[in-house]
């Protein structure tokens, strides 16, 4: 019975809080381990652990009491993992995929050998080697900079554009890649159990905020051609099966000006392009992520209704217990469904919870959006 296998979620942010109240439509018995009892998951469970899921011991004393673990972030410790899977515990993702994504080096070098369009990057070691190579114009300006491991949340990406901007460069082993000219950014959430079921969800267009790098807006489905949406779709399928994982995979890929795909990065959990499926989709992303590593039918990810995600981050400036400014006012429009992550202190740019606008009418629903953008404020 699925009720009765134990299943740990290394995190307990927003992602562990949510995988938590979709799991317990079934009553599934899911516990969530991170550093204290302030983070989200916590806040709905009474089966939270504390715990530092970057340290071995920690990992491994959880995950010795689990039949299966997940993760909902990728900096987890990797060594732990793959012991607990030497021992017979089932690991989704598995720990060599994290691995392999959670460093974007290895991850753009994945694509690569198995011929899966990216943008041309190099693998420089530090900030030294960055400048050597643009002397000798191995590179040249301008470039995107990725930090290959521990970025998150728009840390650890940047855009040097010139001169000026080599002096912000991170001192680091980084992904360079060429500046490609983008028509819009996309994603697509796939799913894979272990008897290898794999269904994708519908492709959603993301918009980025302009100085923290996050996702802002996203709307779904994403206003492009057919041709593109079934490109974007077979290949989440081929990468989720040359990775040979199961759960949920969620891609980000650019749209070229010239209507290229090219795969950006991916996330093996679920994923911020993913909260409006909750409500607009049949089955939202965290139900088929545990349906995925329980092994159970995948679930339909057609959508329900058009739809628009907001991210609700801090208010630049603010710092301390959060406010939600004119909540009640947007709680007043119609098919507007806002998520609080019930962090007790806001920073600017922070995320603290998110709001998805459902219309039948996608510019209807763009339009809602944009009036709950105005009016929700997160301040201290």
């Amino acid at each position: 019975m699925i009720i009765r296998t134990k299943i740990g979620i290394l995190g307990g942010g927003q992602l562990g809080k949510m995988l938590m109240q979709a799991g317990s439509r079934w009553d599934l018995d899911l516990w969530s381990m991170d550093k204290d009892f302030d983070f989200p998951a916590a806040k709905v469970t009474n089966q939270f652990v504390e715990g530092d899921f970057t340290h071995y011991e920690s990992v491994y004393t959880f995950g010795q009491q689990m039949d299966i673990l997940t993760i909902e972030i990728e900096n987890v410790n990797t060594e732990a993992l793959h012991q607990l899977e030497k021992e017979g515990k089932r690991v989704y993702p598995q720990p060599a995929v994290i691995d392999m994504i959670k460093d974007k080096g290895l991850q753009k070098e994945f694509y690569r050998n198995n011929n899966l369009p990216t943008s041309k990057y190099l693998l420089l070691e530090d900030k030294k080697e960055i400048l050597a190579a643009l002397a000798k114009e191995t590179i040249s300006l301008p470039f995107v900079q990725k930090a290959r491991t521990e970025g998150y949340d728009g840390r650890g990406v940047q855009i040097v554009r010139s001169l000026e901007d080599l002096n912000k460069l991170f001192d680091r082993p980084s992904v360079i890649e060429e500046l490609v000219p983008i028509k819009s950014e996309l994603a697509v959430l796939v799913a894979r159990n272990r008897s290898g079921q794999i269904v994708t969800y519908p492709c959603v267009e993301m918009a980025f905020h302009p100085t923290a790098n996050l996702v802002e807006q996203l709307i779904s489905p994403a206003r492009i051609p057919e041709k593109i949406e079934n490109q974007a779709r077979e290949l989440a399928r081929k990468i989720i099966e040359d990775f040979n994982m199961v759960g949920l995979l969620a891609i980000e890929f650019f749209l070229t000006s010239d209507n290229q795909l090219l795969i950006n990065e991916a996330a093996p959990r679920p994923h911020n392009s993913g909260h409006h499926t909750i409500e607009a989709n049949i089955t939202s992303q965290y139900e088929q992520h545990l349906r995925s590593i329980l092994n159970l039918p995948l679930g339909d990810p057609s959508l329900r209704s058009s739809a628009v995600m907001i991210n609700l981050l801090g208010e630049n400036g603010y710092t301390g217990p959060v406010i939600y400014q004119n909540l009640d006012s947007c709680l007043g429009i119609q098919d507007v469904h806002i998520h609080l992550y019930g962090k007790k202190e806001t920073k600017p740019f922070r995320k603290m919870g998110h709001a998805t606008i459902l219309d039948e009418d996608l510019d209807a629903a763009i339009m809602k959006a944009k009036e709950v953008a105005k009016t929700l404020k997160v301040i201290a």
